[in-house]
């Protein structure tokens, strides 16, 4: 089955106590405090699920490295880098001989089966729009995360 990255609960449950709304919070403020509880899947199987997660950090991380290009490399694996976590690699992605798969230091022995770049893009697609119009429906700016230019190739 392939992989799935939902989140369900997006809330700003933090803004209040700052003070802030989603249209008058600076960036690096709705980057951790748009917070939803994030679940990764492999078919019907979790591999990971965490509460209170920066959804929305990791949306505009998956863009950038999406949107980076190979230069005819391969492509480096994902590591998540949250200001949320002093763990890195709370999300991560990395290649493998089958393909690509996901998974995070949470559960550091379960990953996702491995799937072609063409899956993975489509469900990271899929994922970082889903929190961008999640977002939006809150009231931020929907250049928080930006919309993939084109689909990224694995560089090779």
């Amino acid at each position: 089955m392939p992989v799935t990255v939902t989140y369900e609960n997006l809330n700003t449950s933090d803004l209040p106590r700052r003070g802030m709304t989603p249209a008058t919070a600076p960036v690096h403020v709705l980057l951790v405090d748009l917070e939803a509880d994030l679940v990764i899947r492999d078919g019907e199987r979790t591999v990971c699920a965490v509460e209170d997660f920066p959804v929305a950090e990791l949306a505009r991380a998956l863009v950038t490295w999406l949107e980076r290009d190979g230069e005819g490399q391969a492509r480096e694996g994902f590591r998540f880098e949250s200001m949320s976590f002093e763990e890195l690699g709370t999300v991560r992605i990395e290649e493998t001989g089958g393909g690509w798969r996901v998974g995070s230091v949470f559960e550091p022995d379960d990953w996702t089966a491995p799937v072609p770049w063409e899956v993975l893009v489509a469900e990271l697609t899929r994922f970082t729009e889903a929190v961008r119009e999640g977002v939006t429906d809150l009231g931020a700016a929907p250049l928080l995360i930006p919309a993939l230019s084109t689909p990224p190739s694995p560089g090779k």
